[in-house]
């Protein structure tokens, strides 16, 4: 089984983001149902509508002056690497400790060489999904269909897992779905308003700061949020590197405060306004799910870390955690012996506030 897993791991990944693509139609079909009265077969339709006018507008807007500076910078490129080989010889000859940490190079070399292999080789997990035009349209369109499936009747697939699982612990496995959907919605909405804010933050900043590219930047650090940690540093040290051949070492600073200010704020300000207690991953956990994810599926493990990891949390604190550990166990329930449990009735009797949305066994494990 678990070679069989191994092996068909691309695909296990293709069926996660096309259950994350679900969640997010289910909320908008959920809310139009609940607002509107609206059948779910309609509330879908304008779910997949609403999504399609907003990334239409969003790339007439956005993407012919992204896509012009993204030119642009890949055009003035070999001009800033002829700037920065010529800045790091000068720097080497006049310092020997700088000389002796950078690799000396032989004729018609850089020392950018190695540096740009290093990264080649690193992103060449990621070529295939970029250069193989077909695949990346066949997994488009299977992931389209399959997040749509999974949001007209995601019922069907719930209760088939639901079905395999024993009799005894149905309630229980019930109850980690619904927790599982609620926490990657979460994520979900949280995730795409920190890529906007700091995308947005950061192009307006550059922008003040005369930095080439501005736009690019912003979106390329709206972007990079998905990796946490790492796609932070990235996106606050390129354009600082940039700006080193514009004006200088002042602005190039100028320009790694800024990225450390909108990051700070959003991780203090926007992150706990928008996210929820349930999702707030420990610091270490989540670089080491990115590392984890990096090794087994590459660069388009990244993507998927973050809301991995949550998943997994939210299955070891209801199973491990409170089932196990706390010593709640996995007590069959007979079916001739059903629990009752008796309330008085009147004005003073006390509700749990949750008690609308949960179960009674998640109720005590809380």
């Amino acid at each position: 089984m678990l070679l069989f897993v191994n092996s068909v791991a691309d695909i296990l990944f293709l069926l996660f983001i096309a259950t994350l693509f679900s969640i997010y139609l289910a909320a908008i079909t959920d809310t139009m149902a609940r607002r509107l009265g609206l059948s779910r077969g309609f509330g879908l339709l304008i779910a997949l509508l609403l999504t399609f006018v907003m990334v239409g507008a969003v790339s007439l807007l956005i993407v012919p002056p992204v896509v012009i500076q993204f030119q642009e910078l890949i055009g003035s490129l070999p001009g800033y690497v002829a700037a920065w080989e010529v800045e790091l010889a000068r720097l080497a000859q006049e310092n020997q400790l700088l000389g002796r940490i950078l690799t000396p190079i032989s004729e018609g070399e850089g020392y950018l060489d190695n540096v740009f292999e290093q990264v080649s080789g690193f992103f060449g997990g990621i070529a295939p999904y970029v250069f193989s035009g077909m695949g990346v349209a066949i997994h488009a369109v299977s992931v389209l269909i399959m997040g749509i499936y999974l949001a007209l009747k995601p019922g069907v697939y719930r209760e088939g897992l639901i079905a395999v699982t024993p009799p005894a612990y149905r309630e229980l496995a019930r109850d980690i779905l619904a927790d599982l959907g609620h926490t990657l919605r979460a994520w979900l909405v949280g995730q795409g308003l920190a890529m906007v804010v700091l995308g947005s933050l950061t192009w307006l900043g550059l922008r003040l700061l005369d930095v080439p590219y501005s736009m690019a930047f912003g979106v390329f650090t709206g972007l990079a949020v998905i990796v946490p940690f790492f796609g932070t540093i990235v996106s606050t040290f390129l354009p600082a590197v940039f700006a080193i051949s514009t004006g200088g070492i002042a602005k190039a600073f100028l320009v790694i405060l800024l990225g450390v200010v909108v990051h700070l704020f959003e991780a203090n300000v926007v992150a706990p306004m928008i996210f929820e207690k349930q999702i707030q991953l420990p610091p270490v956990l989540t670089i080491l799910s990115v590392l984890v994810m990096a090794k087994l599926l590459g660069l388009v493990g990244l993507l998927v870390a973050v809301p991995v990891l949550a998943s997994v949390m939210v299955i070891t604190r209801r199973i491990y955690v409170h089932r196990i550990l706390e010593g709640k166990g996995f007590h069959r329930i007979e079916e001739d012996a059903p629990v009752v449990i008796s309330l008085p009735t009147g004005d003073g009797v006390l509700v749990h506030p949750s008690a609308a949305e949960l179960s009674v066994p998640s109720l005590l494990e809380r």
